[in-house]
């Protein structure tokens, strides 16, 4: 076993694979957004278990996929 090849040793990369990265956003969004209505459901919990932030972090979660949403949608625009 070789550490190092040349480069006319090596063999091409292979092509990237096509994959749907939006739909891989949307699952992630979806399971903010339930994790969000459970936080809020036991609101009252975490707020006596002193974890009332708890309740935004679903939100970012789901803004941070919305970007993530609007990336993909421009790059795929600019691929075309």
């Amino acid at each position: 076993m070789r550490l190092y090849l040349r480069s006319t040793d090596r063999r091409p990369d292979p092509a990237p694979l096509r994959t749907d990265d939006r739909a891989a956003v949307l699952v992630g969004m979806l399971i903010w957004t339930l994790l969000w209505i459970a936080a809020l459901v036991w609101h009252g919990r975490l707020a006596d278990a002193d974890r009332e932030w708890w309740i935004w972090t679903p939100p970012a979660g789901i803004v941070l996929g919305a970007l993530g949403l609007v990336y993909l949608h421009r790059r795929q625009g600019a691929g075309r």
